[in-house]
């Protein structure tokens, strides 16, 4: 079931990414934001209340740092969407298990280095050994961030992929947090609740910098999808995470995340007629195959 849930959550994050994409011709990053927090919450605060959940937590420190990586991650994400063929700006935010093994990476080269300070330590034969594999594996895929750049690309599109890189970054985080909020016991509803509400206060508080759009009309109803479909994607996501149970469930689900990709470049195709080149594609498929492997190395270890 658990793999179901993450498939529905990249069919549905892709259909949103549509919206975005219509949307970003009218507002900017922070209002999208802010309105995809605002519906979000409305339609959260439903489900609670016909699931009969409590949105009130104990962990309000914990749901404030999801927020926080989880916002900065929505925005750079967003604004990539408006500059990028789809499929790129996916495969961008989809990095997370690459960044995650980065982060181990760092971990370790940082442990070492404090354990060497220590006079006759011996703690460092204990350690096992360096994780050279996953570094292949994060160095195959920055090679394919490489290609999807390209050096034929146009120079705003390496200020949008620097933000789809900076996305998956804070992606990582966000999964990460939402995964220790579901081992508390905190239900779907509410996890996401709160990350529509921070959402809403983050988008407000940057549109004090960016500005407010004019209204543009009709097509200001693209931002109503745009907060249910978040909402509706986000559950799933974590409906998924919080029911695999085991770490080969885990695995499983957060390879599937990978769909999206598929699901965004075929909307891509259809909607916007934007297609990515052979290289373009080469890169993210090792992008996709050096996130796999680094969800299985990490796994393992």
């Amino acid at each position: 079931m658990q793999a179901l849930w993450m498939v529905a959550a990249a069919f549905v994050f892709a259909v949103m990414s549509v919206c975005v994409k219509f949307a970003s011709q009218d507002f900017n990053a922070a209002e999208i934001v802010f309105y995809r927090g605002l519906v979000s919450m409305v339609a959260l605060w439903w489900l609670a209340r016909h699931q009969g959940i409590s949105l009130a937590t104990r962990y309000p420190r914990e749901h404030a740092w999801r927020s926080f990586v989880g916002v900065t991650s929505m925005g750079a994400w967003f604004y990539s969407i408006g500059h990028l063929p789809l499929a790129t700006a996916a495969t961008f935010n989809s990095m997370s298990s690459i960044w995650m093994a980065v982060f181990l990476i760092g971990q370790g080269l940082l442990l070492r280095h404090q354990l060497r300070r220590q006079p006759e330590s011996h703690a460092l034969r204990a350690l096992p050994p360096f994780p050279w594999s996953l570094v292949a594996t994060v160095a195959l895929g920055f090679v394919g961030v490489i290609l999807v750049l390209r050096p034929s690309a146009a120079p705003q599109e390496f200020v949008a992929s620097a933000g789809g890189l900076i996305g998956g970054v804070f992606a990582a985080m966000a999964y990460m947090q939402v995964a220790t909020l579901s081992r508390m016991g905190e239900p779907e509803a509410r996890v996401v609740f709160y990350f529509a509400l921070g959402s809403a206060v983050a988008g407000a508080l940057a549109m004090c910098f960016t500005g407010v759009s004019a209204w543009p009309g009709w097509r200001a109803l693209w931002l109503l999808p745009v907060g249910v479909l978040a909402a509706v994607a986000q559950v799933c996501m974590t409906a998924a995470y919080a029911s695999a149970g085991n770490s080969r469930n885990t695995l499983v689900v957060a390879n599937l995340q990978y769909s999206g990709i598929v699901f965004a470049a075929l909307l891509s195709l259809a909607l916007f007629g934007e297609s990515v080149p052979l290289i373009g594609w080469a890169g993210i498929v090792l992008i996709v195959a050096s996130g796999a492997l680094a969800t299985a190395l990490r796994s393992r270890g």
